[in-house]
């Protein structure tokens, strides 16, 4: 029993290493295809019969790979538009023949409407392998700005397909490290220019945005962003409208919004400030091998990417944006035990580096939770060195607005109030201030001057002083 458990380990363990090995390149391969043998290209769902009619839209662009042979009674063809015949597809005139797949009768057989489909929708891109194998699932995700295509990636359109992609986009060029289309890769921007100047290319691709091969992959071994913000709105807009225009309710009273995902998540984030010698593969493959794997955490699942987070100063957006590396992790838990799984996994990453941040090159990490029995909020802030480079630039910036003031004071731009401290003493004994000569007053009625008793003796108005006890204040205190 124990050595059957073990070899299950083992393969376990074994699949997540090549699983691991091949993270390093991302391919992503597009869903859809605009095939003639496509059931659900057609509005009849299913591909035309013999007896069918089958009709293009006259004003709809299309590229249509036919697999096959197919005997039609007529076809109607757009005026914009390309057939791509394998060997042996041919299209006959149907001759009256009895027809096995044609039981239910003729009929219009109309093909579906392409044009709505869009490069940042998330639901339409899925992980392969380079070999075009679909990925095996795993513990490790993307947050969904990182679902489409990245600046990096490599793209991938099935063999033997045709398909209509529309890259209507909020940024004006969509960088890629390679395209393959029709089983030949594009790899640098002379072979994609020369791909876009052929006759299929305006056909597959419509809308604002221009793809540009590159051939490079990212060059920093800490990440690369991935480069898909500015169509955030856009990816998110396409996700909810697939999945009904809402995002799913949370466990949690207060979920975590990480950033690049479109929905609140239970679970937990940790926010990773790292140095010039953090390795983002090695990092994740160290997570997936000593925690991730662990039989207790089975059910957790992480993203983990580089990201810019903007910055803000006294409440105002900067429009720098600070890179950071961003893990989400998120557990298949459910009522008040959702996100639990995570949240420790979480507490074992951040005892992690506690202990061995700075040989990872990791300089500070600050975790967040939202748990099914918890709000959201931060539990959890180690900084590995005591001087980061936020203190250092935070020191910084203080000596120059203080230098900036001590400059304007002594070119005379800046005039700073003096400020002297009066005692009570000092208000006493102040003397008023005389009125102007100008100025003779006015009678008050409430005070009558009248002649003083004999016993005072004269005293004129000059000689005649008022003052006035004040209960708050001792004037013996300052007797001498």
């Amino acid at each position: 029993m124990a050595a059957g458990w073990g070899m299950k380990r083992l393969l376990s363990l074994l699949g997540i290493l090549q699983l691991l090995a091949a993270t390093a390149a991302v391919y992503k391969q597009w869903i859809p295809n605009t095939n003639f043998e496509t059931a659900s290209n057609w509005d009849k769902g299913r591909v035309p019969c013999a007896r069918d009619v089958v009709r293009f839209e006259k004003d709809k662009v299309v590229s249509v790979f036919v697999r096959s042979p197919h005997a039609l009674t007529d076809m109607y063809l757009p005026l914009n538009g390309e057939f791509v015949l394998a060997a042996g597809a041919a299209f006959t005139s149907f001759d009256g023949s009895w027809d096995p797949g044609c039981d239910s009768g003729s009929g219009t057989a109309r093909f579906a409407d392409a044009e709505h489909h869009a490069w940042f929708d998330p639901t339409l891109w899925q992980d392969v392998l380079p070999s075009g194998e679909l990925r095996p699932s795993g513990p490790i995700f993307s947050v969904d700005e990182e679902r489409v295509p990245c600046r990096y990636d490599d793209v991938i359109f099935q063999p033997e397909t045709s398909f209509r992609v529309n890259t209507d986009s909020s940024q004006p060029v969509i960088h890629l490290r390679s395209i393959s289309v029709m089983g030949q890769e594009l790899n640098t921007p002379s072979s994609w220019a020369g791909y876009l100047g052929g006759p299929s290319a305006p056909l597959q691709f419509h809308g604002n945005g221009t793809l540009q091969v590159t051939g490079t992959g990212c060059p920093d071994k800490s990440g690369c962003a991935c480069g898909n913000a500015l169509d955030g709105p856009r990816i998110c807009a396409a996700l909810l409208r697939a999945s009904g225009r809402q995002c799913p309710e949370p466990a949690c009273q207060s979920p975590l919004q990480p950033l690049g995902h479109c929905c609140g998540v239970c679970g937990a984030t940790i926010n990773l400030d790292f140095t010039p010698d953090f390795d983002l593969q090695k990092y994740q493959d160290k997570l997936v091998q000593e925690l991730l794997s662990q039989p207790k955490y089975a059910g957790v699942q992480m993203a983990i990417s580089k990201v810019h987070k903007a910055q803000t100063f006294l409440g105002i957006m900067s429009r720098s944006a600070a890179p950071l590396i961003q893990i989400v992790l998120i557990d298949d838990r459910a009522g008040v035990q959702a996100g639990t799984a995570a949240e420790q996994l979480a507490a074992d990453i951040m005892q992690n580096i506690a202990q061995h941040g700075e040989t990872l090159g990791i300089s500070s990490g600050k975790m967040e939770v939202a748990t099914g029995s918890t709000a959201s909020g931060q539990v959890g802030s180690h900084p590995v060195s005591r001087i980061t480079a936020g203190t250092v630039m935070g020191l910084l910036f203080s000596l120059l607005f203080l230098g900036g003031i001590l400059f304007l004071y002594r070119k005379g731009k800046l005039r700073l109030p003096a400020l002297r401290r009066r005692h009570p003493w000092q208000r006493m004994e102040d003397p008023a201030s005389p009125a102007p000569a100008s100025d003779k007053g006015f009678d008050n009625p409430v005070f009558s001057v009248e002649p003083l008793d004999a016993d005072l003796g004269e005293v004129t108005p000059k000689d005649l002083q008022v003052f006035y006890l004040n209960p708050l204040y001792d004037a013996s205190e300052t007797e001498t």
